[in-house]
């Protein structure tokens, strides 16, 4: 998945992909040691929140285009270690 911050970054980057995990609900995304709860109703610029700080994140799935942040807005993306040869597989990555 593309988690990007809406505030600080995620470990050196504003925008990862990565694995994460869904609730059984899928009201709640577990992203490294995140706890994002899904914003009900809309968010200001994100659709889950940071249950310990309350800041804000988008959660989306991986594009097929390969452009996962916002168009207007030019941010560092880092694909996590362990999921480099899944998005190899999507013809992402050389």
């Amino acid at each position: 998945m593309y988690v990007e911050s809406k505030g600080n970054d995620i470990d050196g980057a504003h925008g990862r992909i990565g694995w994460v995990t869904f609730s059984k609900s899928g009201q709640t995304v577990y992203y490294r040691d995140k706890v994002l709860k899904k914003i009900k109703g809309g968010g200001i610029s994100g659709n889950f929140y940071e249950e310990a700080t309350g800041q804000e994140f988008w959660v989306s799935g991986i594009k097929k285009k390969g452009s996962n942040a916002h168009w207007a807005k030019s941010i560092k993306v880092i694909i996590d270690d362990d999921a480099v040869d899944e998005y190899k597989k999507l013809g992402r990555l050389g």
